[in-house]
C-alpha cells in the first residue's frame, strides 16, 4: 500500500475482483430494481417499463419539462424507444409534447397536472422502497457513498460514449 496524502491506495484489484465487483452490482441492481416498484403505480394503469422513471424526471425539472431527446437519453431509450413510451403516457393523459418557440426542431416532453399527480403520488411510494431497501442496509453515508461512486461511473461512461 502506499500513502497519497489523506488516501491510502491499495494494490490494483485483480481480473477476478473486477469481475467479481461488476457482478456483484449486476446481481444487486437486478435484484433491487423491482423491490423499488412495487406497488409504485398507484392507479393500477400496468404502466410497465421506464414510465415511471419518465414521470420522476419530469417531475424533478423545471417546469416539469425536458427537451425529449435528452429525456430519452436520461431514461436510456433510442428515440423511437420513448417515442413509443411518450405515446403510451400522451393517450393516458399523462404527458404533453410542446414546441420550443426558439428552435423548432426541439419538442419537450412535459407533465400533465394528472401526470404530475401521479408522479408524486408514485414518487411518495418510491421514497418509501427507497428508505427499506436502499438505506436501511446501507446507512445514510453508504448512500452518500453510493451515489458519489454511481455519479463518477456515469460521467466517466458518458464521457467515453460522448
Amino acid at each position: 500500500m502506499t500513502v497519497e496524502g489523506d488516501r491510502v491506495a491499495a494494490a490494483e484489484p485483480d481480473d477476478d475482483e473486477l469481475i467479481t465487483a461488476w457482478g456483484l452490482f449486476y446481481e444487486a441492481l437486478h435484484l433491487t430494481s423491482p423491490l423499488l416498484l412495487e406497488g409504485i403505480d398507484p392507479c393500477g394503469k400496468d404502466l410497465s417499463g421506464p414510465w415511471f422513471e419518465v414521470l420522476l424526471r419530469l417531475q424533478r425539472s423545471p417546469g416539469n419539462r425536458l427537451p425529449m431527446s435528452e429525456l430519452a437519453r436520461q431514461v436510456s431509450l433510442s428515440s423511437g424507444g420513448f417515442t413509443k413510451l411518450a405515446d403510451r403516457l400522451e393517450r393516458r393523459g399523462y404527458l404533453a409534447r410542446q414546441s420550443c418557440p426558439s428552435d423548432r426542431r426541439v419538442t419537450y416532453a412535459a407533465l400533465t397536472p394528472e401526470g404530475l399527480a401521479l408522479a408524486e403520488q408514485a414518487r411518495r411510494k418510491h421514497v418509501a422502497l427507497l428508505r427499506t431497501h436502499l438505506l436501511a442496509p446501507l446507512g445514510a453515508e453508504g448512500v452518500r457513498q453510493f451515489a458519489a461512486r454511481a455519479r463518477e461511473l456515469r460521467d466517466s461512461s458518458a464521457r467515453a460514449v460522448g
